[in-house]
C-alpha cells in the first residue's frame, strides 16, 4: 500500500510537470494596434517641443513575452512616427500599469485566454505551485496571494519592463515616461532598474533618457486605490521626485495622486513646467458611472462630499483632479492618458486630457488606441 501511494504521487507530479511546462513559449501573431486616433492638440508653428501621449489598447496575449510587448508599444511610436509626431527629445508618456501585466510573461497561454482575472490568477499559481509557495511563505501582504503572485515574477517583469522601455528610448533618441509597474522596493542604481524583494510591493514609475538608462528615481504611487491597498505599499510626499529634463522641469502624478493638492503645492514651491499623469480606470464606460467618492485613503482638502453619487466620475475627474488642480501650479503644459484593453474580465475607460498656457485642450476620445501630441 505504501508503495502503491509513493508510485501514485510520484505519477501525479510527473503529470504536473509535463501540464505545467506545455503550453509555453509558442509563436504568437504579430500585435495588433486598434489604433483609432492619432491627433496634433494644438498647431507646432514655433513650438519645438511636444508630448506624446499614448493610449495603448492591450491585449492579455501582448504579455506572454517581452519580445510581444516591446512590439505592441513600439508599434505606436512607429504610427507617431510616420505622422511627424516624435521628435528628438519629445517626450513620450504611457499609461498607468502598462508593465503589470508581465505577471503572465513566460507563462502557459491558456492564462491569457481566461475571461476572468481570478481564474488566470488561479492557473498561474497551479502551474508554478513551487515558486509559489516559497514566494507565499515570504509575503507579508495583507493579500497574501497578490503579494506572492507579484513577488515570485518580480525579477523577470523588471527585466522585460526595463528592456522595452529602454530600448525604445534609444532607438527613438527620446525621453519616455513609462507608465508604471508593480515591483517589490524599485530603485534605480546607475541608470538601470533593481528591486528588493524585502521591501513592499509599489506601484512604480520610471522616466527613461534617450541614452536607454532611468533618470532620477522612481516614482512611487502614494494613494493607492481600495483594490490596491491590501497588497501595495504607499509612498509619502517626502518620496516625490522633481525631474530636470531638458524640455523643463517635470513631475509625474500616477492616477490618484493627481486628486491630492499636497502635490500641486510641491510642484508649485519647485516651478514645475510640465506635468504628466499615467492612468488606469477599470470597468468599461467607468467614466459614465456615478462618482462614489474616494477609495482607499481620506478625500483631499477643498472636496465637495455632497457630489458623491450626484456628478458622473468624468466629472469629477474633471473638478478634483489635474483639469482643477493644474491652475494652482506654474506649470504650463500637462497630459493625462489612460489605459485601455482586453484584459480579462477588468474593463477600461477614460481619455486623453491636456492642458497648455492656462487652457484646456480638446482632446478627441479614442474608444481603443490613440497617440496625441501636445506642442509646447
Amino acid at each position: 500500500m505504501k508503495r502503491f501511494i509513493i508510485s501514485a504521487v510520484l505519477l501525479l507530479i510527473f503529470i504536473w510537470l509535463i501540464w505545467s511546462n506545455t503550453g509555453r513559449g509558442y509563436p504568437l501573431p504579430p500585435p495588433e494596434m486598434y489604433l483609432d486616433l492619432v491627433q496634433e492638440l494644438n498647431p507646432s508653428d514655433t513650438l519645438n517641443r511636444n508630448i506624446l501621449g499614448i493610449q495603448p489598447y492591450m491585449e492579455t496575449r501582448d504579455y506572454l513575452n517581452q519580445d510581444v510587448f516591446y512590439s505592441k508599444l513600439n508599434g505606436y511610436l512607429t504610427a507617431a512616427d510616420q505622422e511627424g509626431l516624435v521628435k528628438r527629445n519629445s517626450l513620450i508618456l504611457f499609461p498607468e500599469y502598462i508593465g503589470t501585466w508581465l505577471v503572465i510573461s513566460g507563462e502557459k497561454h491558456a492564462i491569457a485566454e481566461k475571461e476572468k482575472l481570478e481564474d488566470a490568477m488561479s492557473t498561474l499559481i497551479i502551474s508554478n505551485l513551487v515558486d509559489f509557495g516559497l514566494s507565499y511563505f515570504k509575503a507579508r501582504e495583507e493579500n497574501r496571494k497578490m503579494g506572492a503572485l507579484f513577488r515570485m515574477k518580480s525579477s523577470k517583469m523588471a527585466r522585460e519592463y526595463y528592456y522595452a522601455f529602454s530600448r525604445m528610448a534609444q532607438e527613438q533618441k527620446c525621453y519616455i515616461a513609462a507608465g508604471s509597474i508593480i515591483l517589490p522596493g524599485p530603485g534605480v542604481a546607475d541608470g538601470e532598474l533593481i528591486i528588493d524583494n524585502s521591501k513592499p510591493l509599489y506601484n512604480a514609475s520610471f522616466i527613461f533618457g534617450p541614452d536607454g538608462k532611468i533618470i532620477g528615481q522612481p516614482v512611487l504611487k502614494a494613494f493607492p486605490i481600495e483594490s490596491e491597498k491590501s497588497f501595495l505599499g504607499s509612498a509619502t510626499t517626502d518620496d516625490f521626485p522633481i525631474f530636470n529634463l531638458p524640455m523643463g522641469k517635470t513631475s509625474l502624478l500616477i492616477c490618484a495622486d493627481s486628486w491630492y493638492p499636497e502635490f500641486f503645492q510641491l510642484m508649485d514651491e519647485e516651478e514645475v513646467e510640465i506635468v504628466l499623469v499615467p492612468s488606469f480606470l477599470a470597468e468599461d464606460r467607468g467614466m459614465d458611472r456615478l462618482w462614489m467618492g474616494y477609495t482607499g485613503a481620506s478625500a483631499p482638502v477643498g472636496t465637495d462630499l455632497n457630489d458623491i453619487e450626484k456628478i458622473s466620475e468624468w466629472e469629477a475627474w474633471n473638478k478634483y483632479a489635474l483639469p482643477a488642480k493644474i491652475n494652482n501650479t506654474k506649470a504650463k503644459v500637462a497630459l493625462n492618458v489612460f489605459l485601455r484593453g482586453n484584459l480579462w474580465d477588468l474593463g477600461s475607460d477614460g481619455q486623453a486630457m491636456a492642458y497648455f498656457n492656462g487652457q484646456h485642450l480638446d482632446a478627441q476620445k479614442a474608444e481603443r488606441a490613440g497617440i496625441w501630441s501636445l506642442n509646447f
